[in-house]
């Protein structure tokens, strides 16, 4: 498809570009909505990246999903997509509705994308509404980073770009996007966040508050890269244990190091061994074993199975992740003596 060279249609291009060369891909998929963003994308990347798979998530939590996802398959070919599959999703899980949609949609979209990387049609307007989201609740650097522009298999080429780029250049092509009433609904805190909280703050600040939100996610994330190698690197030095031993960490290594530091490595190690959704106030505790050794007990982490959890404890100057009942994994009695 020829594009018009207008301004919103170059901009879009021109970031596609950039990250097809930074990253050095020629085939990729594209997840496709049949929203202003994703559409914008597709146009783009058919015409920078030789091959080019659409991939339509049908969440079908809506009457007619089933018709939404069929148009964008089909409108992503017209728009130079070698070709188009839509991928029907159960919507179930905890966290929410938000949580179990978009769980289920990025394991549809890593089932079907046969070794492709990714584009994702985030933009620098949802950048700014992440950053804020984890302003607000506290979450720390690591979620003040923002989204990567590529984390395989993910790639997100319009994290520079404006939403409003994105409609302006379907407006330029003839598209009519279409605009999912889960975006407009205020029951979502993301929404919120975009139809309220954003346009006070660029209101009562002058503007700009969105591009400096994003820009403060860039920073975060150069100064994150750097520690999370410091981290890798005490996580390294601080290992204990043999292949045939579950390695813990040293408490006296670990102690040592600065604080920032010390509880990257706990995290990324916790992490290796499958202890997700980890809590800043799991993190505190499991922190203060080290830092501040009263004899108290263990503490308890997301994992384990049917009658078992995971609990962190203090051995003998390590830091141990041991499998416990349940009744015990609540309230740990376990206590070292050094």
């Amino acid at each position: 498809m020829l594009l018009p060279e207008t301004d919103a249609v170059l901009a879009v291009r021109r970031a596609v570009r950039a990250w097809r060369d930074a990253v050095g891909c020629w085939s990729v998929a594209v997840a496709v909505s049949g929203g202003a963003d994703s559409l914008a994308l597709t146009a783009a990347a058919a015409v920078e990246i030789p091959d080019v798979r659409a991939l339509v998530v049908d969440h079908r939590l809506q009457a007619g999903s089933d018709h939404v996802a069929r148009w964008a398959a089909e409108s992503a070919q017209r728009l130079g997509c070698r070709e188009s599959l839509v991928l029907p999703v159960d919507v179930v899980g905890e966290g929410g509705p938000e949580a179990a949609a978009r769980d289920a949609r990025y394991a549809a979209l890593d089932a079907a994308r046969d070794r492709r990387p990714v584009l994702l049609g985030h933009t620098l307007d949802d950048q700014a509404e992440t950053v804020l989201l984890g302003l607000a609740r506290g979450s720390g650097g690591r979620s003040l980073r923002g989204m990567t522009a590529w984390q395989a298999p993910w790639g997100r080429p319009l994290l520079g770009v404006r939403r409003a780029q994105t409609r302006q250049m379907c407006a330029d092509l003839g598209l009519t996007p279409w605009d999912d009433p889960h975006n407009s609904d205020p029951a979502y805190t993301r929404v919120r966040v975009r139809t309220e909280v954003l346009p006070l703050l660029e209101e009562a600040l002058g503007g700009g508050v969105a591009a400096a939100l994003a820009r403060t996610a860039a920073q975060l994330r150069e100064d994150g890269d750097v520690l999370d190698e410091l981290s890798a690197d005490l996580l390294r030095r601080a290992g204990t244990g043999t292949a045939s031993d579950e390695p813990g960490l040293s408490i006296e290594t670990l102690a040592t190091a600065p604080a920032a530091l010390r509880k990257r490595a706990i995290r990324a190690w916790l992490a290796e061994r499958g202890v997700s959704g980890l809590m800043n106030s799991h993190l505190q505790a499991i922190d203060t074993l080290v830092t501040a050794w009263r004899g108290q007990g263990g503490v308890a982490v997301a994992g384990g199975g049917p009658g078992w959890g995971l609990v962190v404890t203090r051995e003998h100057g390590t830091l141990t992740l041991r499998s416990q009942p349940r009744a015990t994994a609540r309230r740990p009695t376990r206590r070292e003596t050094d």
